[in-house]
Formats: C-alpha cells, sequence, structure tokens
C-alpha cells in the first residue's frame, strides 16, 4: 500500500477507536518490564489465551441456540434503584459508600473524595451506536447529576469498560483520570488534557485528591481496532484513602498474583470482581465466580473479611451463560466460604462497613427459572440484611 494513502485511511478511522501510542508514548511501553521488545506486546503474569479456543462451528451452535438465547437475558424489566441527589449528597456513616451502576461501572466515595471506575453510560459497548451489545437496563442516574468525581480510573480499552461518550462528558469536567500505560492515547484523543492523566504501569501510584491510586497486575488483553497489537496494558486498580482501601478487578482471568497483590496493598474494606462473561471458550481471561470468590479471599489474605461486590454482569449480553448464573454462582460461593457479599440492584448505594449490605437476589423476579428451581438463599452471609424481604422462590 502506498504510504501516501496511510494518513487518509487513518482519517477516516472512527473515532471511538482512539489512537495508538507513538513518541515518547510508545518509548515508555517499551522500557514497561511488562513490554517484551521481542514480541512487541504487554505480557500477562500469567500465560493467557486470548482468542476463543475450541471450535467456532460448537460456540456459534450454543451461542445462537433458541433456548439458550432466551437464558442469556432477563424475562422482564431490570428493577434498577432510582438513585436519587440526596442518595449521594448524604455523606456515608464511615467514610465509605459504593454504588454499582451496572456492569463494571463503580461510583466509590471514599474518606470524602469520589472515584469513579470503568464509567460506560452508553446504550451499547461498541463502536458504533447501531450495533453491539446493547444495555439491559437503563443507567440508573444521568451523568450530569452524578456530581463531582474527584478521578475516573480505567482498567483497560475495551469497550464495554472504556466508552467514548461518557469520557468525552468527563472531559469536560475538571476530574483527573488514571489509566493503564499506553491508554492515555485514546483519552487524548477525545479531549481530555495531558495535565489531568495519569498514566501508570503495574505497581506504579499517583496522589489525587488525598488518596493513592495504584494500578496493579491482571490477566487480560487489550484492543478496540481492527489490529490489536497489545501495545495498552491492562489493570486492576487499588484505591486507599485516610481510613478505606477497595480494590477493583477490572477484568481478568484467575492467577496466582491477587495473594500478592491482598499482602502488598490490603486487606480491603471492599473488592469489586469481575464474575461474568466468563465462558469454557475463553477461561483464561475472565473468571467464574467460583473463581472470583478465589480471588477476593486471596486479596484478603485467605480470610472470609471485607465485602465483595460481583460486577461485570446483568447490563450487557457478552456470554454464552444464563444472564442470572453469575449472580446464583457468587451467591453460592459466598456461602461455602462464609464470605460477605453485596448484591445490590444497579445504582443502588450501600455501606461496606454497616448491617445494611443489600443481600437480596433481586434478578430472580426477571430471569428464567434453572431445571430444579432456585438454591436456597436463607444461608447466604449476610442475606436480605437490608431490610426488605427475602426474594421468594419461583416455580
Amino acid at each position: 500500500m502506498s504510504r501516501s494513502l496511510i494518513p487518509g485511511l487513518r482519517a477516516l478511522r472512527p473515532a471511538a477507536f482512539g489512537a495508538d501510542p507513538a513518541g515518547a508514548r510508545m518509548a515508555r511501553i517499551r522500557r514497561s518490564p511488562n513490554f517484551s521488545v521481542a514480541e512487541g506486546t504487554f505480557q500477562n503474569p500469567l500465560g493467557a489465551r486470548t482468542r476463543p479456543t475450541g471450535s467456532t462451528a460448537e460456540f456459534a451452535k450454543i451461542y445462537f441456540r433458541k433456548e439458550e438465547r432466551v437464558r442469556r437475558g432477563p424475562t422482564g424489566t431490570v428493577p434498577v434503584h432510582a438513585t436519587t441527589l440526596a442518595d449521594l449528597v448524604r455523606p456515608p456513616a464511615d467514610g465509605l459508600r459504593v454504588t454499582w451502576m451496572g456492569h463494571s461501572s463503580v461510583l466509590v466515595e471514599i474518606d470524602g473524595h469520589r472515584v469513579l471506575f470503568d464509567p460506560v453510560w452508553a446504550d451499547r459497548c461498541s463502536p458504533f451506536a447501531f450495533a453491539g451489545p446493547k444495555r439491559l437496563h437503563p443507567v440508573p442516574v444521568p451523568l450530569e447529576a452524578l456530581g463531582p468525581v474527584d478521578a475516573v480510573v480505567i482498567s483497560h480499552d475495551h469497550y464495554d469498560h472504556l466508552d467514548m461518550p461518557t469520557i468525552k462528558a468527563l472531559a469536560a469536567t475538571d476530574t483527573v483520570f488514571a489509566v493503564p500505560l499506553g491508554v492515555g492515547a485514546h483519552l487524548e484523543r477525545w479531549g481530555v488534557p495531558a495535565e489531568r492523566l495519569h498514566e501508570l504501569d503495574w505497581h506504579e501510584s499517583a496522589k489525587v485528591a488525598g488518596l493513592t491510586l495504584t494500578a496493579t497486575p491482571a490477566r487480560h488483553f487489550c484492543g478496540r481496532g481492527l489490529r490489536n497489537q497489545q501495545h495498552m496494558l491492562w489493570a486492576s486498580w487499588v484505591v486507599a484513602g485516610s481510613e478505606h482501601r477497595v480494590y477493583h478487578s477490572g477484568d481478568t482471568g484467575y492467577f496466582p498474583g491477587f495473594r500478592e497483590i491482598g499482602e502488598q496493598y490490603g486487606p480491603f474494606d471492599t473488592t469489586m470482581i469481575q464474575i461474568g462473561a466468563y465462558s469454557t471458550f475463553w477461561p483464561d481471561i475472565h473468571m467464574t465466580p467460583q473463581e472470583g470468590m478465589r480471588a477476593h479471599l486471596d486479596l484478603q489474605g485467605g480470610r472470609p473479611q471485607g465485602v465483595m461486590l460481583p460486577i461485570h454482569w446483568g447490563t450487557f449480553n457478552l456470554a454464552p451463560h444464563p444472564w442470572s448464573e453469575p449472580g446464583e454462582g457468587t451467591l453460592a460461593a459466598a456461602r461455602e466460604e462464609g464470605a460477605t457479599i453485596a448484591l445490590p440492584r444497579p445504582g443502588e448505594p450501600f455501606e461496606p462497613g454497616s448491617d445494611a449490605v443489600p443481600g437480596v437476589p433481586w434478578w430472580r423476579g426477571v430471569a428464567v427459572v434453572p431445571d430444579g428451581g432456585w438454591a436456597d438463599a436463607e444461608a447466604g452471609p449476610r442475606a436480605a440484611t437490608s431490610g426488605e424481604p427475602e426474594a421468594a422462590p419461583v416455580g
């Protein structure tokens, strides 16, 4: 191809694809201990297959089978909590409050500051407004009503975690962004000033508004455009305030490094752990609920302390498993380990240190009943402590 045509082709590239690292940013990437110059890519802490394994025909048969499609979405309206300004204006009693907005988007109010993780407010997690996975429930609160945010933290550059319209809207505020190494190229293209960007390698930290934000390892991959060069890092995150610590997993497969993260930065008042969009076709890059619980325990020094919030489920249909399976699997894993989990409806704020951590399996009223009915949830740790009645088994 003529080199004179390349700039023209780049001009046609959709803005949502973002930008490739170049110049000083690319030089810094090449110096990273997590980047292989020989292979030209970032490396996982434990080997991972980033492309689907197994038979494509078999995957298609499972994914498009009618009875499977019915199970992969809610059967009715998802009960979203109508988050009000009053919910968010009132300070949390002990300095920590968590609001799951759906999927991996979480607002954390910690020691007088506000951090927004992986905000996706678009109707689709896609580079196009007319195609791609569509929301299964509306966002609980308009972005403009959310109020000031001290820091926006991005785990990696996939569309269900890094949403261009949302970033552009937040760029118009004075918030600061913390992203893994290389991802800043996307944000700068979308209007985020370089002076409001903290671009971090694993185990690097930034101080923002009295908080310490630290990028920690994860087992995943990156990519937004037609090429996937692995020139942008992926990360989990630790946020530490004066009194509290939280952990956000981003997307990751299970790996032994969770225990090391816990030893170095934990324990945590809350862990936000990916437990959805898993499959035997990509076992290395997303965790099952059982693996997610194992990661939570590793992060907490092997003890069922703190509160685990399951994330990366319920909002988009991204895998062959039934829509409600991640919630049910996390509930079962928590019962088995004696761990405390939070099961808020999207948009429902909760304080991890209170006696009112939501524990009702809210999804049961709008999900296909599994064969044999719902598992007994009465034994769930802190189940239904929000003062709401326990959901009745269906079928």
